[in-house]
């Protein structure tokens, strides 16, 4: 049996070089979301990684009080698809080497971007949802997807994510902090569901409207 005191959120976020205007303020947002998980029930470990037309790893399951303040650089394309193909599987295989005991009941992967996939070379987008929906149907993982400039729920969905689990945000200041403030909601009402079934729990309509604010 997993650890079902043990929360993993897994997150994957777009530097690509559109990014460049909100950049400070996604470093805000995320660093207050991780805030937020501090002092939640249980033992909250996180896992960063970023993209453009690279890919890196930021850290891996670090304990939520020792994360350090977002660093985002923006720079080049936008490799998706590649992205959230490798992102999955290195967290499936880096949890699978661990006894079984001592690997997280709950994982959550959490994809945000803000621009189309345009420049990935190894994934296709149904590689990319038959993974997402392995790792569902078989670990019981949760996938949540944060688009800007586009439909959230049609490209989510079209690459694996629930639709009530994919969120369209504006890509202002107003946009981000709607879109961290959504997010933190989701996991609260997630992180404290007890017997509620976790396909039940999505964003509310007021998380979404508040996503789509724009700087005035």
């Amino acid at each position: 049996m997993t650890d079902s005191t043990i929360t993993l959120i897994a997150a994957l976020l777009d530097r690509s070089g559109s990014m460049q205007g909100i950049a400070d303020d996604m470093r805000g947002g995320f660093d207050a979301y991780i805030a937020k998980q501090h002092g939640q029930p249980g033992s909250t470990l996180v896992t960063l990684a970023q993209f453009d037309d690279e890919y890196e790893i930021v850290y891996q399951n670090s304990d939520v009080g020792t994360v350090p303040p977002l660093a985002l650089e923006p720079r080049g394309c936008t490799a998706l698809f590649d992205s959230i193909g490798r992102f999955v599987t290195e967290i499936g295989s880096g949890l699978a080497a661990l006894p079984e005991d001592q690997r997280p009941g709950d994982v959550t992967v959490l994809v945000m971007t803000d621009g189309y996939e345009n420049a990935s070379t190894e994934w296709t987008v149904e590689a990319v949802r038959a993974l997402i929906t392995q790792q569902e149907t078989d670990y019981a993982w949760d996938f949540v997807f944060l688009g800007a400039n586009m439909d959230a729920v049609d490209i989510g969905t079209n690459l694996g994510f629930a639709p009530g689990k994919s969120l369209t945000w504006d890509a202002s200041g107003d946009g981000v902090k709607g879109a961290f403030a959504a997010v933190s909601g989701y996991t609260s009402r997630k992180r404290s569901r007890g017997a509620v079934p976790l396909g039940s729990i999505v964003f509310e309509d007021s998380e979404r409207r508040a996503a789509r604010k724009k700087r005035q």
